[in-house]
């Protein structure tokens, strides 16, 4: 019996209760009744695991900082503020360790203890209504996240006042509801300078509501992203209109596309071939294009294709990966792009991922970091997913200067196979605290934590090596 296999029989062993009763023979109410004890069960283990991600952070204040007492080195762990005013610091790199056993990023672990601590110690009402089982922790975390992050910040007695709100009515708030509690008690405790065009008597200074986001994380099948922004009247109004003219110029060139494509594909126009004064230009005639446009804003971006020869013709598939997000990518999308005469195509040659290459000294040329970034996908790290392309080149043993000097064999030679992207935070993590890595094979490296927990990580992603494993038994990746 397979390992899956043998879980799935828990399962249904689980649900079912005792040996012998199956899962046929529960009715629609003892199946009700097992998944709200399911669920029960869920809320308690996350209560729990936001107090012990709390005891975690307790283990690791700052002064548990080995050099925080005699002397600073540039690019060690430091105190981490992660929560609000009056919640504790931790050491810095006790977050990472904390993520790789949780099998999640250094980002949402730290995410995780700075919820744990400011509704430990900013929001205590409703703390204590997670740890009793009244008010679900996903619940406590949303309005944990919400204290943490305002502008301008709350002070401990301003989330107080927030805490006794929220934890008045178990948590049941949405979210603009809490936006308000927030904003109410900015005002209550005058936590913003004066607004000198505002009442003189009022105090409160009206929160900008202006911003243009894009959320990079969220992609359409289609190949496309979500803009959400609030404008001035006047900028609004000139957007409008430009849109408008650019939609209808569109038209007239023939573009079958509908309305709000067009001014869709407007506004990404506007974006390459931006119309307002550029001062730092003026007089530079290289600066303009031929067509007399102002320069349109150079972005980038990395498509990867498989491609084919049949004859003497090279086929492309249909679709590929975009480095920037690790995101599917559409070829028709590419010639779309491609058909704009602004657009600048480069083609580099393919590069073999298992050459090794070699460079004399400690600088690492393009060529081998160009090799390193596709052949690791991402920062090598446990979960960390920051694009290679904009990590760090580390050397796995580190390069000793001295060693031609006083002849002796560079231990730590910059090679292919001595070379990995590593983050800017957890190349720090490697190099100022207890983690080591080795490496296993081609772009596959083995991480120890200081608690000596092991990781296997390749460009499929990231697995926990149990100790119990048997060796030669290939495990399960994440990607």
């Amino acid at each position: 019996m397979s390992a899956v296999e043998r879980i799935i029989e828990h399962m249904i062993e689980t649900l079912a209760g005792p040996r012998g009763a199956g899962v046929e023979d529960l009715s629609a109410s003892a199946l009700l009744a097992a998944i709200k004890e399911r669920r029960a069960a869920e809320d308690r283990a996350a209560a729990d695991q936001l107090d012990l991600a709390a005891r975690w952070a307790d283990l690791r204040p700052p002064e548990s900082i080995h050099a925080a007492a005699s002397f600073t080195v540039p690019g060690c762990e430091h105190e981490e503020p992660i929560a609000g005013e009056g919640a504790p610091l931790v050491a810095e790199f006790c977050v990472a360790e904390l993520g790789a056993v949780l099998g999640i990023s250094t980002t949402a672990a730290k995410r995780l203890i700075g919820h744990a601590l400011e509704l430990r110690h900013r929001l205590p009402r409703l703390w204590a209504q997670v740890q009793f089982g009244r008010v679900p922790a996903w619940r406590a975390r949303s309005v944990a996240d919400v204290t943490i992050h305002a502008a301008p910040a709350l002070t401990i007695e301003a989330a107080g006042w927030v805490d006794s709100q929220v934890a008045a009515v178990a948590g049941r708030v949405g979210t603009a509801q809490l936006d308000r509690l927030v904003a109410e008690s900015i005002k209550r405790f005058d936590l913003a300078a004066p607004d000198p065009t505002a009442d003189p008597e009022d105090g409160w200074q009206h929160v900008d509501p202006r911003h243009a986001t894009i959320d990079t994380q969220d992609v359409h099948y289609a190949g496309t992203m979500r803009l959400e922004a609030e404008l001035d009247l006047a900028d609004a109004l000139d957007l409008d209109r430009a849109l408008a003219h650019g939609a209808a110029t569109l038209a007239a060139l023939g573009s079958p596309e509908p309305l709000d494509a067009r001014r869709a594909k407007a506004l990404g126009d506007l974006a390459r071939t931006q119309t307002a004064l550029d001062l730092h230009t003026q007089g530079n005639a290289e600066a303009r294009a031929a067509d007399g446009l102002p320069v349109a804003r150079e972005v980038v971006l990395h498509a990867h294709f498989d491609a084919s020869t049949v004859g003497e013709q090279t086929v492309f598939g249909p679709t590929g990966r975009m480095e920037e997000g690790q995101r599917l990518l559409l070829l028709d999308q590419v010639k779309g792009w491609c058909a704009d005469t602004r657009t600048k195509v480069t083609i580099k040659p393919v590069i073999d991922l298992a050459a090794e290459l070699f460079a004399p000294g400690y600088g690492i040329p393009d060529r081998i970091r160009e090799q390193v970034a596709l052949r690791d996908v991402t920062c090598v790290f446990p979960w960390c997913s920051q694009p290679a392309r904009g990590c760090d080149i580390d050397h796995v043993i580190p390069f000793d200067p001295n060693a031609d000097a006083e002849g002796r064999p560079q231990p730590g030679p910059t090679t292919t196979s001595n070379l990995a992207a590593l983050c800017r935070r957890h190349h720090r993590l490697k190099t100022h605290s207890a983690w080591r890595y080795t490496v296993t094979g081609p772009g596959r490296f083995e991480w120890v934590s200081p608690h000596g927990h092991r990781f296997t990580r390749d460009p499929s992603g990231t697995a926990p090596i149990d100790a119990s494993d048997p060796p030669g038994v290939p495990r399960p990746r994440r990607r």
